[in-house]
């Protein structure tokens, strides 16, 4: 049994498709697998219509129709986030129909962190691989209101607290929430959580926050295991309270369908310069940090193709759309099949990763080097674990237009550069070894 935030067949980002990657891979293997998928819907739905069953390409799917509204008795949208009783009630029944010898979970958005509690109950053995941040930041990217990268939840989640008011309680609140000391959002957060405060608007949002980091980390330590993809994302599961000795380091692994030789690649790039961008168009992965970069080199020297879905994050888009103006270099080329992606790489020069959170290494990384493309990365942990500067790829500053565009521009003029660091492009897991790795763990228990 798997479980993932969103699925198939209309959501397609880097977690969804590793999820989909290991189903198949046991499937092949001779195991029977399901999915547990949250879906995003603001449809008015009594709470006995939420559930729901679909096939996607041979796997059972069960899906939980997830809404930040009162759903299962519940009031508070922050608790129903991390703690949904309703769909921790379905989960208990799918186990109960379906019997899984494991489950493994990929994600709990929309979901909750109760599913835990219910494979305990159901005495089946259970695991986890956090593709981002989530269980112990409620943004799941580490990411404040300005955009700036946070080190974590403070003492009593007090910056958190004041992330929630920025965002979603209006001007007013939200230059007031800025302006206030984290120490003394810490302060208020626990002051209501030891009852000291008489009832006051989103008290019960605010005790959501003070119990949501405690509640996940003690449901994380009542896992068999996680396997994390990098040793950043296991020191900050530890500095969290997650027991050091559940946690197993393994990078993901990718399923490439047909590969490009690196060596094969031409010795100089086309010319124009062919820029790719592939992911999520949302702000967290700074596609508008690589609009800026190149509108800053001269006209002509390269062309910048944009694949992303226009519809997931539309304000931003939209924002996207605005900064590439009238560039007749800049194309916004859509999404496609995963099944494309070599293809799609090898119409690209190179790849920039222009990310504003300490990714956990997106999958594309890992097909670029496949294909012997390569990448310009931000220089973040999850990011600078696969591509070393100089080495097979480039780093630069998040967040800053003129270095990405200083390294985009050494590609252009420095003679050999984009063919050595191509030539040394560091071939990627298979989906087959991670999986194989997933199975060492779990045998481990089992």
């Amino acid at each position: 049994m798997l479980t993932v935030h969103q699925f198939f067949p209309q959501f397609s980002a880097g977690t969804e498709v590793l999820t989909y990657s290991v189903a198949r891979e046991l499937i092949e293997r001779g195991h029977e697998v399901r999915v547990l998928a949250g879906y995003p819907d603001n449809t008015v739905l009594q709470d006995k219509d939420r559930f729901d069953e679909y096939d996607y390409e041979g796997i059972r799917v069960y899906r939980f129709h997830h809404a930040y509204s009162p759903m299962g008795g519940q009031v508070s949208m922050i608790e129903i986030g991390y703690d949904n009783h309703l769909a921790a009630a379905y989960f208990e029944r799918i186990l109960c129909g379906f019997k899984p010898h494991i489950v493994h979970f990929f994600h709990f958005n929309r979901l909750g962190t109760g599913l835990i509690e219910r494979a305990v109950y159901a005495g089946i053995p259970r695991f986890m691989t956090p593709t981002d941040f989530w269980t112990i930041c409620p943004t799941g990217q580490l990411v404040l209101a300005d955009g700036s990268l946070c080190t974590g939840p403070s003492v009593q989640a007090g910056n958190c607290l004041k992330h929630f008011a920025q965002s979603t309680q209006g001007p007013l609140v939200s230059k007031i929430a800025h302006r206030l000391p984290t120490v003394c959002a810490d302060m208020l957060v626990r002051l209501t959580k030891d009852g000291a405060l008489p009832a006051y608007p989103k008290k019960a949002e605010v005790l959501a926050i003070a119990n949501r980091l405690t509640t996940n980390v003690s449901r994380l330590n009542q896992l068999n295991g996680l396997i994390v993809p990098n040793l950043f994302m296991k020191e900050f599961l530890v500095r969290y309270g997650v027991v050091a000795s559940l946690i197993t380091e393994a990078a993901f692994g990718v399923n490439i369908t047909s590969s490009v030789d690196s060596k094969t690649r031409p010795l100089s790039h086309s010319s124009p310069l062919r820029i790719g961008f592939i992911g999520t168009l949302a702000p967290y992965k700074g596609s508008h940090v690589l609009v800026e970069a190149f509108k800053i080199l001269p006209v002509g020297d390269a062309k910048l193709k944009i694949y992303g879905s226009l519809d997931d994050f539309p304000d931003y888009a939209s924002e996207l759309i605005t900064r590439a103006g009238n560039h007749s270099s800049i194309e916004f080329c859509g999404t496609f099949p995963n099944t494309d992606i070599m293809q799609i790489l090898a119409d690209i020069d190179v790849l920039v990763v222009p990310s504003l959170w300490y990714e956990n290494t997106p999958l594309v990384i890992y097909s670029a080097q496949a294909a012997g493309c390569p990448v310009v990365a931000s220089d973040l942990p999850g990011l600078a674990t696969v591509i070393k500067h100089q080495e097979n790829g480039l780093l630069f500053e998040a967040g800053s237009s003129v270095k990405l565009s200083q390294q985009l521009s050494r590609l252009i003029n420095e003679d050999g550069l984009l063919h050595r660091l191509g030539s040394n492009a560091c071939p990627p897991k298979s989906t087959a070894h991670y999986v194989d790795e997933l199975l060492n763990v779990w045998e481990s228990v089992v």
